[in-house]
């Protein structure tokens, strides 16, 4: 009965856990390792499985000479966040580096099927762009596909011919530096993007593929990857970290289609309260490639970054390309955009919902109640949907009027009427996100810019999601844990 019943409502919190704005560095550092992964000590070469965020929470690190440490690229393709409450020692080996494309025409290896297939990206890095199919009966066959990433190399254009030779080669990714043009600048190579201080952590993008003339162009070679490892203690380092870009596929032969671009150079950087060791530390772009004729030929990749962070520096060799050098600086940036449900008919909700009658409203409460909306992070003048979810009927649904206050603090409200029994409500915002932070998502939207972003729920879970909106509409759906990985 009315009188007797109680309006019990189910809020969701949202906290959408990107990195915009830098914190002040720190003065002791606390590299934030839970320890919960335990100590890694291989004694034979091991592929990590990385965990969906990307983050390893170790005690301690220590990677013997002659043992080769790689990863395996998670379902979103994050870059490696290595996490160490204790010291971390690398004489050994540990490899981000893209792959290589496959050779094509009389430089493959007589499996056509593989023709055209680029190089991948090493977690975090991108992937290169596919080589354009060939046929026997044109010579306007199709161009190569772009490099993926923010600074993908551009692909060969297709019809473009030379002495029975396609001249269409791939351009090559860019990151730190630009990529080369191909031959004669028909593929524009990729532009430069990211910041030196490597926050947030990104890899390298993707060379592009080659355009095909009788036989499948070469695709392009993959991007390097991105490797954040942070210590409580010291990072000694005599062994070598790899983050180069990979090959771009070779082709020859009368008929033969362009070569593809070389991927470019990733990201590594250290932070630790000592930094010791004067092991190598590679982030090269790498070269197209070959040409039968040179005119296909493709353009090689950009450099990738390198970031050095450290109390006491005891490093004196120098790194390919050269470091950057600092204090250690943040491990993961402050200031994440949250979306809040604060209060219901006057009744604050808990600053630790649960997500099961985290309020309670007496059935005498007269309708329609109002829902007051806090965010952080989030541009003012932006509206909040909120959804009412009734046990048992139809949902209904009401918009706020725009966000009030600044980015660092809004607030809004919505009148709604609560039925009697218990109801979920969730909340959603969208907005659009500056370019620069487009680029750097795109790892998670098949290297396509991310323009908006909407923090949801996810009904009957504790956690956020996520939803990136491309530029061109497509929508990719991530748990805000996922996301954390761009803190770094």
């Amino acid at each position: 009965m009315k009188g007797t019943s109680m309006k019990k409502l189910n809020t969701g919190a949202m906290f959408a856990v990107l990195a915009f704005m830098p914190a002040l560095a720190m003065a002791v550092v606390n590299s934030g390792s839970t320890g919960a992964d335990g100590a890694f000590s291989p004694t034979v070469n091991t592929q990590v499985v990385l965990p969906p965020s990307g983050i390893l929470n170790y005690t301690t690190v220590n990677i013997p000479t002659g043992v080769t440490v790689t990863f395996t690229r998670n379902a979103t393709n994050t870059p490696v966040v290595i996490l160490a409450s204790g010291n971390v020692t690398i004489a050994g080996t540990v490899n981000l580096t893209g792959t290589d494309a496959k050779n094509t025409g009389a430089a493959g290896d007589g499996v056509l099927g593989d023709d055209g297939i680029p190089g991948l990206g090493a977690p975090g890095g991108y992937d290169g762009g596919q080589g354009g199919v060939g046929t026997l009966v044109s010579s306007t066959a199709a161009g190569g596909g772009s490099g993926q990433g923010p600074g993908g190399g551009k692909g060969g254009i297709k019809g473009c011919l030379y002495y029975s030779y396609s001249c269409g080669g791939g351009g090559g990714g860019g990151f730190a530096t630009a990529g080369a043009n191909s031959w004669n600048n028909y593929a524009v190579g990729g532009v430069v993007y990211g910041s030196s201080q490597l926050l947030p952590l990104i890899g390298g993008s993707g060379g592009g593929g080659a355009a095909g003339y009788q036989y499948t162009g070469s695709g392009g070679g993959g991007g390097g990857g991105a490797i954040l490892i942070a210590s409580s203690g010291t990072v000694s380092i005599t062994g070598t970290i790899n983050a180069n870009g990979g090959y771009g596929g070779s082709d020859a032969g009368i008929g033969a289609g362009g070569a593809g671009g070389g991927g470019a150079g990733g990201a590594i950087r250290i932070v630790a309260t000592t930094l010791s060791g004067n092991g190598a530390l590679n982030a090269v772009g790498q070269n197209p490639g070959s040409d039968s004729i040179g005119y296909g030929t493709a353009g090689a990749g950009g450099t990738g970054r390198i970031r050095l962070e450290a109390e006491t520096f005891q490093r004196t060799s120098g790194t390919n390309p050269a470091y950057t050098q600092g204090l250690p600086g943040p491990i993961f940036v402050a200031g994440l955009p949250t979306l809040l449900i604060a209060s219901v008919a006057g009744t604050a909700v808990p600053a630790q919902p649960t997500g099961n009658a985290d309020v309670t409203v007496p059935s005498t409460t007269a309708n329609p109640v109002t829902v007051v909306f806090t965010t952080t992070g989030v541009p003012a003048g932006n509206t909040v949907k909120l959804t009412l979810k009734p046990a048992m009927g139809t949902e209904v649904t009401a918009v706020s009027p725009a966000l009030v206050g600044d980015t660092t603090s809004a607030t809004a409200s919505v009148s709604i009427a609560l039925p009697d029994g218990p109801s979920t409500l969730m909340a959603t915002v969208t907005y659009n996100i500056v370019l620069a932070m487009g680029d750097v998502l795109s790892v998670y939207a098949m290297g396509e810019r991310v323009e908006k972003i909407t923090l949801a729920t996810i009904l009957g879970s504790k956690e956020s999601t996520v939803t990136l909106i491309t530029v061109s509409g497509k929508k990719y759906v991530v748990p805000a844990g996922v996301l954390a990985a761009m803190r770094a």
